[in-house]
Formats: C-alpha cells, structure tokens, sequence
C-alpha cells in the first residue's frame, strides 16, 4: 500500500509590471516631455494647460468626499471619543510645531540670502497676472469662516477647513449610536469609500497626461527670461525646502525611529506625481492606502493625513515666508523685528486656510501680503510668474510633511506597526512585501495586500513525493 504526499500549492507572486506601465514612470517620462515640448513649441504649449486643468478638477471632485469619508470613518472605527482625541490632539500639537519651525526656517533664510535684492525693476516690467488677494481675515473671522452654513455648499465650493469640521461632528455623532447599529453604518462607509476609490483609480491613470499639459503649459508660457530673472529666488526656495526636508523632518523621524530616506523611498511615486503635476491632493488617495500598508491603523491614517492638508502644509510656509522678505529687499522695504514676528503670526493663522490644489497657496499669500499693510502688492506679479515652478516643491513639501506627520503620531499614539514597516521599508529582505507594494504601480489602489494573503503560508515546506 502506498502512501502519498499532499502537495501543499505555493502561491504564486504577483508579476512585477514593465517599467513602462507603472504609474510613476509615466509621470516621469511625462515630465520630461512637457519641459521639451514647452521650450521648442511655446506657443503650442500654452494651449496644452487645458489637459492638467482638467485632470486637477477631476481629483478635486473625489478629494472632499475622500477627506470626509476618511475622517468620519477614522472617528467612528475609533470606538470612543477618547480614543479619536488622543489621535486628534496629538496630531494639532506636532502639525502647530513643525509649521512654525517652517516658518522660522523660510523667514531665516530670507533674511540671510536677502533673497529679491536689486530686482525692483524686474518686478516693474512684469506683466504677469496677479492672483485676486483675499481679504484680510482676523482671528474671529477666521473662526468664523470654518463652520459652513451649508452642508453641501462646503464641498461645492472646495473649503477644505469647512468639510473637516462637518467631518468631526459627523464622526463623534457616529460614536453616540448604539453600537450593534454603528458597525452597520461603517460598513456602509467602507462600501462608499470603495466606490470613490474604483473612481480615484480612474482618474489616476490619467496623471501622466494632466502631467504633460500642467508642465508644457508652464515652461511654454513663461519662457526663459523669467526663469533667469528669478532664478535667486527658486534656486534659494527649492534649496531651503531640501534642508527642511533632510534637517527638521530627517531629525523627526530618526527620534519616531525610522529612516526619512527609506520612507522617501516607499512613497517614491507619489513623490512623482506631486513633482509633475504641482498638486498635494492628486496623491491623497494613494496615500490614504500605502500608509496604511506600512503598518499605520486606518483610523490614524483617516484622521492625521486629511487633517494635515489643511492645518499642516510645511512647504506652503517656507514659501510665504521667503515670498515676503523677497518682496520686502526687492522694493526696498525693510522689516524690522517687530514687522517680522507679527507676520510670522499672521502666517500661522492664514497658512491653515491654503487650498491644496495648485494655485492655492499663492492665494493665501496674496491676502496676506494685503493684510501687511506695508509690503507692495506689485511685488505678487513677480512671484506670480514663476509660482508654477515654486509650487512644484511647495506641494511635495506638503505632501512629505503630512505623510511623516502621519507615522510619527501613529507611533506616538501606539497605532503603528513597526515589524509590518520594516517588511515594506527594507524590501529587498522582504521580497514578498515588494511584490505587493509592486500591486499600486498600475494605479490600483484596491490590491489585496499581499503580505495579508501570505502571512498564513510562512513557514511553510512544500514537499515532494
């Protein structure tokens, strides 16, 4: 009588797609043509600014219900209101403190480059348009403005600040249902959040062409001389975003206990997708999963990362900072301390409104430019025409800052999962983490996690009779 050996079946690893299908790569060849086709063809290019207006309005559509879905979910999966303030209030104290280290940092480097000095003519010459200054809003108005008189007037008109509070309320109210009746409203959550990703997906796999048309716009419609004229300026701000990057966040995040320049790695595509298309919110989505995957509880994840596109935008800071002392040397205006320390006030208050969609930053610094009182509004037109340039780095500024922001008060409020982190940060031990972090690159944020579908197979022999 023979006996016979049950081959246990070795699940198979998700094949690696082609270079030229991932979503990052794309990007990145995206990038590189609309900067060719923007200098040969200027004029052509100009009319291609309809592609990225058109790709940014669509991830605009998906963001505030995203943002809304997350957090109210983030809350309700909470389970209790202690556990979702613990969250929250460690979440305001880091953003408050890492935006001000921003600040001082941008306000710094101002005054020491004395960026904008000796440029007054250029800022005379420039024709550029200039970005309608809202404005000036105090602290009651301020308050004022975040409470929305229109449940659906907030998402209509894209108020980012508005839509949170809606959030919050919503989610503590989920926390005074019965129980047995909230795990049915949380799976209804899941279910539309499911939805609005199949839609976020759709959309993503169009970012290489918004890509194209956002940068050979850019460069088609500025040309050269702009760039030279304030090539101080952008060379000094990309510099200073680098430092606060590798300086303050690295420091960050080698006292929370993980190496920035591993975490870079894993967020790489995102990283792209911001480069190309000058937009924090176009990565939100993807975000919202690949950080989860590194081992951050979904309900950390849906509370920090949303709130901090509206109330911790690091790269919107240095840049407000150093717009206003390039202003100040440029037409010759100088700030003394005191000027100084109250702007840096006013920019606390008026960075924590900033869109995060392209343009919405420069909008900010309008209105707080106007608030000054002193500092010359023409000095806008300058800075205006090579914002786009700018909020490259402003936006992946933002967008690093958030997603570390959101690791670190994961570690601090004891939500994060260290071992599953490494397996993703450190992927050539861990080739089973690197096929499913493979799985997003076509854009699919929905992929089953394959650390999940393997965890029960470790271990395990497959014998041969």
């Amino acid at each position: 009588m023979s006996s016979t050996t049950t081959q246990t079946p070795t699940p198979s690893a998700p094949k690696r797609l082609p270079w030229y299908r991932r979503l990052g790569m794309q990007v990145l060849v995206s990038l590189i043509l609309g900067i060719a086709v923007g200098f040969v063809f200027p004029q052509f290019a100009a009319k291609l600014k309809l592609l990225g207006d058109m790709f940014l309005s669509l991830i605009k559509a998906g963001v505030a219900p995203l943002v809304f879905l997350t957090i109210v979910h983030g809350i309700a999966s909470a389970g209790d209101v202690r556990s979702a303030g613990r969250v929250g209030w460690r979440s305001i104290l880091y953003f408050e403190v890492v935006s001000t280290v921003a600040l001082i940092l941008g306000m710094v480097a101002g005054n020491l480059l004395e960026i904008g000095k000796g440029m007054a003519s250029v800022g005379a010459a420039s024709a550029a348009p200039v970005a309608k200054a809202a404005a000036p809003q105090g602290f009651l108005e301020f308050m004022a403005h975040i409470v929305p008189d229109n449940f659906v007037g907030a998402f209509a008109k894209g108020e980012l600040l508005q839509v949170v509070v809606l959030a919050v309320m919503v989610g503590i109210g989920i926390l005074a249902i019965p129980e047995t009746r909230r795990v049915r409203i949380n799976e209804g959550l899941d279910t539309i959040s499911e939805v609005l990703f199949s839609f976020i997906n759709l959309v993503m796999k169009l970012a290489p062409i918004g890509t194209f048309g956002a940068v050979a716009y850019s460069v088609g419609s500025n040309g050269t001389a702009v760039l030279l004229a304030l090539a101080e300026f952008v060379l000094s701000f990309y510099a200073v975003v680098i430092i606060f990057l590798l300086g303050a966040l690295g420091l960050v995040a080698r006292l929370a206990g993980f190496s920035l320049w591993r975490f870079l790695r894993y967020i790489k595509d995102e990283i792209l997708i911001v480069l190309g298309t000058a937009s924090s919110e176009s990565a939100l989505p993807r975000l919202l999963i690949k950080l989860q995957r590194l081992g951050c509880a979904k309900q950390t994840v849906g509370l920090v990362l949303p709130t901090g596109y509206a109330f911790n935008l690091d790269g919107t800071s240095i840049f407000m900072a150093m717009g206003v002392m390039f202003i100040s040397h440029a037409y010759g205006v100088p700030l003394s301390l005191e000027h100084q320390f109250g702007i840096l006030l006013l920019m606390l208050l008026t960075s924590k409104g900033a869109a995060t969609v392209s343009g919405g930053s420069f909008v900010v610094f309008a209105a707080t430019v106007s608030s000054t009182g002193i500092l010359p509004v023409e000095g806008l037109a300058v800075i205006f025409g090579v914002y786009r340039f700018l909020s490259m780095a402003i936006s992946t500024c933002n967008t690093i800052g958030n997603s570390v922001a959101t690791v670190v008060v994961a570690k601090w409020s004891g939500t994060f999962d260290a071992e599953r982190a490494r397996r993703h940060l450190y992927p050539e031990l861990y080739p089973d983490a690197a096929h499913a972090d493979a799985a997003l690159d076509d854009g699919n944020l929905l992929e089953e996690d394959a650390d999940d579908r393997r965890s029960h197979t470790a271990g395990i022999q497959v014998k041969r009779a």
